[in-house]
C-alpha cells in the first residue's frame, strides 16, 4: 500500500509515525509550508517532500506516482478531482466530529460551544465539497464537563483519528476498497472559524 500523506503540524507527524508503524509505504509527503514539522520529520526519515504550489489546493502533479491512497492529516487544502483520480483508491481524511455535524475548520470548538455531550471522529472520502464525502469509519466519545476544545482533542479525538485511520487502511489492504456510507445531509451543520 503506497500512501501520499498531505498534512501539517503535530497531527500530521503522529499520522506519519502511525503509518510507518502500520507497515505501509509513505511514497511522498505533501505540505503547504516547507518549514512545517511534518516536512522536517519526513525529510529526516528519507521520505520525499513536496511543497504545494497553491496553499489551499493539492494538484495531481503533487501526488506520488503509483499512489494507492491519499491521506490528509491536518491539511486545510482541497485535494483536486484530478489528484484524487491519480490515486487508485482516491483519498481519505480525518474530521474530529460525527459528520455531517460540524463540517468546517473549527469542529472541536463548535462541539464545545454547542455544549454537545457526545463528540466523535470520522474518516471520510475526500470530495469536491469540504467534509462532505462518504463516511468510511466513525466512532463517538463523551465530552467531559468543563473540557476545553484542546483538552477534548488531545484526550480523545486525536487518538481516535489515528485508530480509525488504521482501521480503514487495514480494510483497504484486505479488500482493495474503502468502506463507504453517504452522509445524511439533513443533519449537516457548519463549523466555521470562531473569531
Amino acid at each position: 500500500m503506497r500512501i501520499t500523506l498531505a498534512g501539517s503540524r503535530h497531527f500530521g507527524v503522529t499520522t506519519f509515525n502511525m503509518l510507518r508503524d502500520h507497515g505501509v509505504e509513505i511514497a511522498r509527503v505533501v505540505v503547504a509550508d516547507a518549514g512545517d514539522r511534518l516536512a522536517s520529520t519526513a525529510k529526516t526519515a528519507g521520505i520525499e517532500v513536496v511543497v504545494q504550489d497553491h496553499p489551499k489546493r493539492i494538484e495531481a502533479s503533487e501526488i506520488a506516482p503509483g499512489t494507492d491512497l491519499i491521506i490528509t492529516a491536518h491539511s486545510h487544502a482541497r485535494v483536486s478531482h484530478e489528484a484524487l483520480a491519480a490515486s487508485r483508491l482516491g483519498g481519505i481524511g480525518y474530521h474530529p466530529s460525527l459528520l455531517p455535524r460540524h463540517r468546517g475548520i473549527a469542529a472541536v470548538e463548535w462541539t464545545i460551544k454547542e455544549g454537545d455531550p457526545i463528540a466523535g471522529g470520522t474518516i471520510y472520502h475526500l470530495a469536491e465539497r469540504m467534509d462532505a464525502g462518504a463516511i468510511a469509519a466513525q466512532e463517538w466519545c463523551f465530552v467531559k464537563k468543563g473540557e476545553t476544545a484542546r483538552e477534548l482533542w488531545e484526550r480523545a479525538l486525536a487518538p481516535l483519528g489515528l485508530k480509525l485511520l488504521a482501521q480503514v487502511i487495514d480494510h483497504a489492504k484486505a479488500f482493495g476498497s474503502l468502506p463507504s456510507k453517504p452522509q445524511d445531509e439533513q443533519f449537516a451543520t457548519l463549523a466555521p472559524k470562531l473569531s
